[in-house]
């Protein structure tokens, strides 16, 4: 089964000083709701996604209320039905009518996965 790319998702309380962070560290912004006009930032959410080599960093604040290990798949619904098959249960589903297909999972740990499709 192959997830695709691996990404970790944080969330942040202050997108700003997390940046500086992470750039101090040699990462570069390369995306986020900035520069996406299909998702763009609002007053209370913020995101920002960092690039250093081949590791990814998404930045979230105000999205999400702990950090997520994140997988960009090329056809979720598919994946989903192979994990379906598998037994493991979801938190969300993705729909074929989803504009975003993504679906989130929880290891036995309890910490979320996410497969979100681009």
């Amino acid at each position: 089964m192959n997830l695709g790319t691996f990404s970790i998702s944080l969330a942040v309380k202050n997108i700003d000083k997390s940046i500086s962070f992470y750039t101090h560290l040699g990462f570069k912004v390369v995306d986020g709701g900035h520069l996406n006009e299909g998702f763009k930032d609002s007053e209370t959410m913020k995101w920002r996604i960092l690039a250093n080599s081949s590791v990814k960093i998404g930045l979230f604040q105000g999205m999400f209320n702990s950090n997520i290990l994140t997988f960009n798949p090329k056809d979720v619904l598919k994946l989903q039905e192979v994990i379906k098959e598998k037994g493991i249960s979801f938190i969300k589903e993705a729909k074929a009518s989803d504009a975003i297909k993504s679906i989130i999972l929880a290891d036995p740990d309890g910490n979320q996965i996410m497969l979100d499709q681009h």
